[in-house]
């Protein structure tokens, strides 16, 4: 078995292990009791929903995004760098294969993305008020994933870095379910309960 395909392996179980570990979370958090709003409905909840995950995510829609522009783009430039990595590794068996075009773009949003992440660990270290706010978990997270994302622009740069690459997907996979990491799964129950309670409210929507 040649490296590549053993790297490939540890990756599969790796991903199986994060399945497993944000399926034991979501259980946990799916078996918490519900309690319904009792209020009589003035609004559409499924307004409400709908607003949630499209405008009401827009940097004009709360203050504190409106007044901070610029970390609100860093925070999606880094989010995209993480989805441009994660389709770097869904990829990455067939790059000999794959048209001239994408070695390129993937070379730059993952790149994109690594900085993003490095501007938000120094974000973290040298504002007082984010620094108060942080825990090591915050910064081991933020650091892993950066540094994830700077291997998978390393991977486009030279096929020689597919061996840290997928170390370090591995790494970042299992760290998923145990690491803050996790919001990946949380995000969305907020949103959602968030967009239900205000929709029914006929605040949003």
């Amino acid at each position: 078995m040649s490296a590549t395909a053993l790297w490939g392996w540890i990756v599969l179980i790796a991903l199986g292990l994060c399945i497993g570990g944000l399926g034991w979370r979501l259980y946990g958090l799916l078996a918490r009791p519900y309690r319904p709003d009792r209020a009589q409905p003035r609004g559409s909840a499924w307004r409400g929903i709908a607003y949630a995950f499209t405008w009401g995510m827009m940097p004009w829609a709360k203050e504190s995004t409106r007044r901070h522009f610029l970390p609100y783009l860093r925070g999606v430039l880094f989010h995209l760098g993480i989805f441009a990595t994660l389709a770097t590794l869904a990829i990455s068996p067939w790059r000999p294969s794959l048209p001239a075009s994408i070695p390129p773009a993937g070379l730059v949003f993952t790149g994109i993305g690594a900085a993003g992440g490095l501007i938000g660990i120094l974000m973290r270290i040298f504002d007082e008020r984010l620094r108060a706010l942080s825990h090591p978990d915050d910064y081991a997270a933020v650091a892993l994933v950066t540094v994830w994302q700077a291997a998978g622009m390393a991977f486009w740069a030279d096929p020689r870095w597919t061996g840290v690459f997928y170390a370090l997907s591995a790494l970042t996979l299992v760290a998923i379910p145990l690491t803050k990491i996790r919001h990946c799964i949380y995000f969305f129950f907020s949103r959602f309960f968030f967009g239900l309670f205000y929709g029914r409210r006929a605040v949003l929507g």
